[in-house]
């Protein structure tokens, strides 16, 4: 409940009547059955923006930071996170990466909408970065459609540490969906994972038209965080 009226009546409306939105390809996604969205990740809003065009309810993994903050910023936040329907897990890695998979696979066993950022964290300055294998090896024991969404200028509409976002134009495009199940039962393959990972980049990096760098995003998030120190 609380998702459709966040869409359709207290913040949906106003963001479609403030911003500009280029649609393109979004009937590649298919109408029902369980779907795997990739996206870029340039803003903390590209989980409002992109939902907000996609007819299906849409289900994000967010990092369970998010759902435990204190206050009054804290409750807003967990109700936000919540009401736009992402989910936490825990990002720390060993089998904490594990039960993120699992939380991933109830999402499509249910026959629902599931997005993931395959480069793990939002870009530091703009470009696209080298995509982490978990988004293929949920792809690949989903064994489901994935389609690639792209949005461009949020980034700009909300850069890293602004309150307010600025009134630019935006765009949300989808790419044709991608079929991986030739390579169903490989998911522990380190080099399947890795070939799907990059065609899901190259097919992100085609509507985005982003600038690729082979470096993870986080690497490039801790450099510059060190050179600030």
């Amino acid at each position: 409940m609380l998702y459709w009226l966040l869409k359709w009546v207290f913040i949906g409306p106003w963001l479609r009547l403030f911003f500009r939105t280029e649609r393109r390809g979004l009937e590649n996604i298919p109408a029902d059955g369980p779907v795997v969205l990739v996206g870029n990740h340039l803003s903390f809003i590209d989980s409002i923006i992109m939902p907000l065009f996609v007819k299906r309810p849409v289900r994000f993994l967010a990092k369970s930071e998010y759902f435990s903050g204190k206050g009054i910023k804290g409750w807003f936040t967990r109700v936000m996170m919540k009401g736009t329907g992402q989910l936490p897990i825990d990002r720390s890695g060993g089998k904490a990466s594990e039960a993120s998979l699992n939380t991933g696979l109830r999402v499509l066993s249910a026959g629902h909408v599931l997005a993931l950022y395959p480069e793990g964290t939002r870009s530091p300055d703009g470009y696209l970065y080298r995509g982490r294998t978990g988004a293929a090896r949920t792809i690949l024991a989903a064994g489901c459609p994935v389609v690639p969404v792209a949005v461009r200028n949020t980034d700009k509409m909300m850069p890293i540490g602004s309150k307010w976002p600025k009134r630019v134009p935006l765009a949300v495009i989808a790419g044709p969906a991608l079929d991986f199940t030739r390579f169903a039962g490989m998911e522990g393959d380190r080099f399947v994972l890795r070939s799907i990972t990059d065609e899901i980049m190259h097919e992100l990096q085609m509507i985005s038209e982003q600038e690729y760098r082979d470096v993870y995003a986080s690497s490039v998030r801790h450099r510059l965080a060190a050179a600030q120190q």
